[in-house]
This record gives structure tokens, sequence and C-alpha cells, in this order.
């Protein structure tokens, strides 16, 4: 079986630039793939469009039909939103959609930068099975390198940066915190909404206030503080950290 190098692009600027050096140095073709959900911010497909014409070739999508690819209907029908197993989301919509496109002999590139690299080995340590390929490392580069190649490639960046976002993940992401949740409220006060009526719904509350957790409707307009907040995560990584726990 030929070697398939299959570079998981986010519609992040850091999976974007890995993407590209992938594609520029690997000695095999490079497929790049995308799990799609539907609660990202709609300028991301803008952003993968115009990736496209940089990398010259096309980004094949994929989606969890089980859930229509949403994060909300993986809520509803699993009646689990985060917790102490993390996030059903990230499991059904990514890992399991990867899992089931990916082969053994494939080398895998994900956008893992700089500042991440001792959690990365650490995962190459207990996942010796992936054959991962950690181009952003090799290159000594971090976000903010990713942000600037971005940009002096004359691309704009994805809507949630320019919002003030530390990722680009879903508008209203579960693992984000009170700061963040508070951000949301003002940049997206339907998604805010919508996420305090599930809780309801469901009777889970994702957030934690001092020791205790609360209902989004009774977040204080001024708690937390967004940029100080530690960065969500939402990938391979993450999940699979989370499973070992």
């Amino acid at each position: 079986m030929n070697t398939r190098v299959i570079s998981w692009f986010s519609c992040g600027a850091a999976s974007a630039v890995a993407t590209k050096l992938a594609i520029s140095e690997s000695k095999h073709p490079v497929e790049v793939v995308y799990c799609h959900v539907k609660e990202e911010h709609p300028d991301n497909m803008r952003f993968m469009k115009d990736c496209e014409k940089w990398f010259g070739q096309p980004i094949t999508i994929l989606q969890n039909e089980t859930y229509n690819g949403s994060i909300y209907e993986v809520f509803e029908k699993r009646k689990y939103i985060v917790g102490v197993a993390g996030a059903p989301c990230t499991r059904l919509l990514k890992k399991e959609v990867r899992q089931k496109y990916e082969r053994p002999t494939d080398i895998q590139v994900f956008g893992y930068t700089v500042e991440e690299e001792d959690r990365v080995n650490r995962f190459i340590d207990a996942n010796n099975d992936v054959n991962l390929w950690s181009i952003l490392l090799e290159k000594k580069l971090n976000k903010s390198d990713c942000l600037a190649m971005i940009q002096r490639a004359g691309i704009e960046l994805p809507a949630m940066y320019k919002l003030g976002y530390q990722n680009n993940n879903c508008i209203g992401c579960v693992k984000g915190g009170l700061g963040y949740w508070n951000k949301i409220r003002v940049d997206f006060p339907e998604a805010f909404d919508r996420m305090a009526k599930l809780e309801k719904t469901i009777g889970a509350k994702i957030l934690k206030s001092k020791g205790e957790r609360i209902w989004l409707e009774d977040l204080p307009k001024d708690a937390g503080h967004y940029p100080t907040e530690q960065a969500i995560e939402c990938g391979i990584f993450c999940q699979m950290a989370e499973e070992n726990i």
C-alpha cells in the first residue's frame, strides 16, 4: 500500500501553515482533510477556499452524518454536554470521523506549534502507533508565527481570530471558561441563549464559579477575564488525553 500523508486541516492558522509546509516538503502526495462542524463560524468556508488556492489543491470535507455534523445534535441525543469524561462533540464529530478515514500506514500532520511541544511529546510516547509528523515543531514555529505567515500569504484571517478569540473553535465552545462565555454573550448572543436553553433542557451546567456549578443564564456579566483564560483545545490530543485519564 502506498504511503499516504494526511494533513488534518481545522480552519485554524496553525493547521493551515502545517498543511502548506507538508505539501512543500513531503516526498509523498499530501491529502488535506477537514472534519466539518456546523457550529463553526461561517467565515471558515471562505478561509478554506482561500487556503485551497494557497495549497494548490482541494480539501476533502468529512462529516459525521449521524449527528449532521452538529454539536447540538450530539448533546441532545447523548443527553450530555461536558464533564469529567470530556466533551462528546470532539470525540464524535472529529476523532471518530478521523479514525474511520485514517489507515495504520498514514503519516499524519496536525497543526501543533512549538508552545505545545511537551504535550505532543507525551502523546507520542503514549501512542507510538500513530505516525505523527510534527512539522511546526521541526520548524520551531509558534502560534504568532503562523498567524503572521497567513497574513503575509495575503489570506484574510478567520473571523474568530479577528474578533479576538484565541482559537477558531465552534461559536460557543463548551470547554470555554467564564470570560469566554461572557465574550460569546456579547459577540454571539443567539449562540449564548441557545446553549443556556440547552443546559436547562438537559439539566447540566457547563460552567463553574467559585467552586460551584452555575447556569449560563446566571453568569455575572463581569465574571472571568477571557484574555487570561487558558486557550480552549479541541482536537485529537485533547480527546486522547481525556480518554487516558
